[in-house]
């Protein structure tokens, strides 16, 4: 019998082909070379100048096409975040894909009354404790705004409510550079220093251009600190197609590439090799409500093409999925949000953020991340290898068993059968077993595990020596800035 069989692909979806994104690459050069970007940063304008950029009324910046080649052979093509216990566990590269939450939302769906309101640092730590124990979102950002912390402050405090609920990576923001600092030195202090922090990072900074072609100074003094510190940063354009950006996807595409090469660029003229993942947005706006659609199906196709992009040039990619523009956790939620997990997983996206958005993006729901973490579970069931060797084609266990056999009592079924995926949500019963139970629905389901969880789950706690730090920093913030 054969023994030696081929390597069996993942099922891959593409939307560009190598002529496209060669094609949208050589557009991005044109539109950073002929019409610039304007920089308001002056470390990075004398960075690039020095570079051999060329720098006109004060900001207005024209990229040389070899000053971006350099730096795409520069970056490092894969990207890797440990976790708080310094188990490396996220690895951004090739066609991995990990998932994760959104940030920043100014409401909660309150799992408890329906109410939608103004998210609260307490809700901030239930929602990191609920990612902590699901074990298909594999890092964190906020979900929400810390409504009740100070204004000046409120970076310090989220990140404080994600450090102290999970020991899974964090991506984050932060207002300034000053707040970049407190936030990394309290990352230093759970892992035992920033060494150690350096060395197995469990924090990537979300940081942003302004569509189209702005580079602020508060975003790319952030930039510039992460890359001073060899530390991990995204550059993620958040576009408008049709409002900030072309309506058409060939122009944003060009457009986001173009930001993003930028923020690349300035990261490896401080510091060559340093760590950043590509990221953009190119977010629809409806032409009849207005609003920024999370879940059209053209933001998707976007970011599988996106994503097309950074597998051209080899380097990570950040994206967005498990989101929807329902106000509740519905039909509607549930189409848009399984929908866009399958497409970011068969594009290769790396990092994958937003998980439990509703309502385009204004509201953090902690029944939809759960419900989003079940959908995870699924498709990475369809995305994944099959393996093809003697054992699993079983032509021995076929030919025995023969016409008209069965396989049920089998060894080889018992050894096999686990490899079929059970869902811990989703319902398999039959009508009677189904009625006998209470004829619960989904969204039953679902406020009942979001209700257990957080009745049960503890995440690991932090030594006393930093949490003591950690909250010092903290209240150092809030008295240094007159909170």
């Amino acid at each position: 019998m054969r023994s030696n069989y081929s390597v069996q692909a993942s099922p891959r979806f593409g939307v560009l082909s190598e002529h496209q994104m060669a094609d949208i690459h050589s557009a991005s050069l044109e539109i950073l070379w002929h019409t610039g970007s304007r920089m308001y940063c002056q470390e990075a304008l004398d960075l690039l100048a020095r570079g051999g950029a060329d720098i006109s009324d004060g900001s207005l910046v024209r990229i040389p096409p070899h000053l971006l080649e350099w730096a795409l052979r520069t970056a490092p093509p894969r990207v890797v975040l440990a976790n708080r216990n310094g188990e490396r566990v996220v690895a951004l590269e090739d066609n991995k894909t990990y998932y994760g939450t959104g940030s920043d939302c100014p409401n909660i769906l309150d799992h408890q009354t329906g109410e939608r309101r103004l998210f609260r640092k307490e809700d901030i730590a239930q929602g990191i404790r609920l990612c902590d124990a699901l074990s298909n979102i594999d890092f964190v950002m906020s979900m929400g705004l810390a409504s009740d912390a100070p204004i000046k402050t409120s970076d310090r405090h989220q990140f404080e409510a994600m450090l102290l609920n999970t020991v899974k990576p964090i991506v984050f923001t932060a207002h300034d550079l000053d707040g970049i600092r407190d936030i990394v030195d309290m990352a230093a202090a759970a892992v035992g220093g920033l060494d150690a922090l350096r060395r197995s990072p469990t924090l990537i900074l979300y940081a942003e251009p302004t569509t189209p072609l702005v580079h602020t100074r508060e975003s790319v003094e952030k930039l510039l600190f992460m890359a001073e510190n060899n530390l991990p940063v995204l550059y993620a354009p958040g576009m408008l197609r049709g409002g900030t950006a072309p309506v058409t996807l060939a122009a944003c595409l060009a457009l986001a590439n173009a930001e993003s090469l930028t923020g690349l660029l300035v990261s490896q003229l401080k510091r060559e090799g340093a760590p950043l993942v590509l990221g953009g947005g190119a977010l629809v706006m409806d032409m009849r409500t207005m609003v920024s659609s999370y879940g059209a199906p053209e933001l998707q196709l976007a970011g599988a093409a996106l994503a097309d992009m950074a597998h051209y040039y080899g380097l990570p990619r950040f994206s967005s999925a498990g989101a929807s523009d329902s106000k509740v956790v519905d039909q509607q939620a549930l189409i848009e949000g399984t929908i866009s997990v399958l497409m970011q997983a068969l594009s290769g996206s790396n990092l994958v953020h937003d998980v439990g958005f509703l309502e385009c993006g204004l509201t953090s729901s902690f029944e939809m991340v759960v419900a989003i973490d079940e959908v995870i579970a699924m498709v990475k069931q369809i995305v994944k290898t099959v393996e093809i060797n003697d054992e699993t084609l079983a032509l021995d266990l076929i030919h025995r068993v023969g016409p008209g056999g069965s396989f049920i009592a089998e060894d080889h079924t018992a050894r096999h059968f686990r490899g079929v995926w059970f869902p811990r949500l989703l319902n398999r019963q039959n009508y009677e077993a189904w009625a006998a139970e209470g004829k619960q629905t989904m969204g039953d389901r679902l406020r009942q595990r979001v209700s257990d969880i957080l009745a049960t789950h503890k995440p690991q706690a932090l030594s006393p020596k930093a949490l003591e730090r950690i909250q010092g920093i903290v209240q150092a913030a809030d008295t240094r800035l007159g909170q």
